[in-house]
């Protein structure tokens, strides 16, 4: 397998970033590659591009140096792409193109590889994974070991869902030998919520619907509970998941207007439904269990076209 190194040891300028709305191993893994890049690459210029990470993330080291004024006349010599398809860079999409050198470090299914090095793992349980597996191990230290130990924690659903693997839990082992509080950290930013965050929560699984023999369970929050509740997209992380706790339920679709008759749409499977497949047809991607997308239209609309390719892969199961 490669190392991150040799593909950048001769650019001057490196650029990183990763997907609209990042979550944890978006966040993880620019973080973890940045500071490593920082490390090894110490006469270069690296900057890290994301839309501005939730608060809980506050814990990794150099967090307030990403740039999310992505307005840059700056041209680099390499642009690395973590867990994401340009199409979802958003604003740091346009940096991407003009990059010298494009990099793609992955490992959702859906994404078919871009860029002139594309490194693509979907059996990976995360990008934080991935990288950790392109790092030299001997420069990796405890700030750098903590960023990729969030990143894997929070898309194995703190190493429960499927996607974790022995080569997962030896990775996360490896990681906590650095000797920072992993505890702590699993505490802070995948379980912790804020009061505001609790109560809208609690209105979305109050609100929800069972529907097709009640193994979909679907919840909409607008924009008027999101200004009731004075909460943000980012508040509505951990929903979804709460969704597909439900005894019974083998699909959970969470949809929250972001526009005028504009929904963005997570849902999450237990295994009987793959709905990367379904987002795909959106226009969205993400792994089997996992996935998302945005839709336009009402939200009867959404669900009804979402409910009904999901029926087709649950008539046969």
């Amino acid at each position: 397998m490669m190392r991150i190194i040799d593909e950048l040891r001769d650019a001057e300028s490196i650029a990183i970033s990763g997907h609209q709305r990042p979550d944890g191993d978006c966040v993880g893994s620019v973080m973890g590659l940045y500071l490593y890049l920082k490390k090894e690459l110490p006469g270069a210029v690296i900057d890290a591009y994301l839309e501005r990470p939730a608060d809980i993330f506050g814990c990794i080291s150099h967090i307030e140096e990403i740039k999310s004024d992505f307005n840059t006349e700056r041209t680099y010599d390499a642009f690395v792409a973590l867990d994401t398809v340009p199409d979802r860079m958003g604003g740091a999409s346009d940096i991407y193109l003009k990059a010298r050198k494009k990099i793609n470090i992955d490992h959702h299914v859906s994404n078919p590889g871009h860029g002139d090095v594309s490194v693509v793992e979907p059996e990976r349980s995360s990008t934080a994974e991935l990288l950790y597996e392109l790092m030299d191990p001997e420069k990796i230290d405890g700030e750098i070991a903590k960023a990729i130990y969030i990143g894997i924690i929070h898309d194995t659903g703190v190493l429960r869902y499927s996607n974790t693997s022995p080569r997962t839990l030896q990775i996360t082992a490896e990681l906590i030998k650095f000797g920072f509080d992993f505890s702590q950290i699993i505490e802070e930013t995948f379980y912790e919520r804020t009061y505001r965050q609790t109560q809208i929560m609690g209105r979305a699984v109050l609100e929800s619907m069972r529907l097709l023999h009640d193994r979909c369970i679907v919840s909409v929050v607008s924009r008027r509970m999101m200004e009731f509740y004075r909460v943000t997209s980012k508040d509505l992380d951990g929903i979804v998941n709460q969704l597909l706790s439900v005894k019974g339920v083998d699909c959970a679709i969470l949809m929250h207007e972001t526009g005028t008759q504009e929904y963005k749409v997570s849902m999450r499977s237990k295994g009987a439904v793959d709905v990367a497949a379904v987002a795909v047809k959106f226009g969205g991607g993400g792994h089997v269990r996992a996935a998302g997308c945005t839709m336009n239209g009402t939200y009867r609309d959404g669900i009804n076209n979402l409910c009904g390719l999901i029926a087709e892969q649950l008539r046969d199961k």
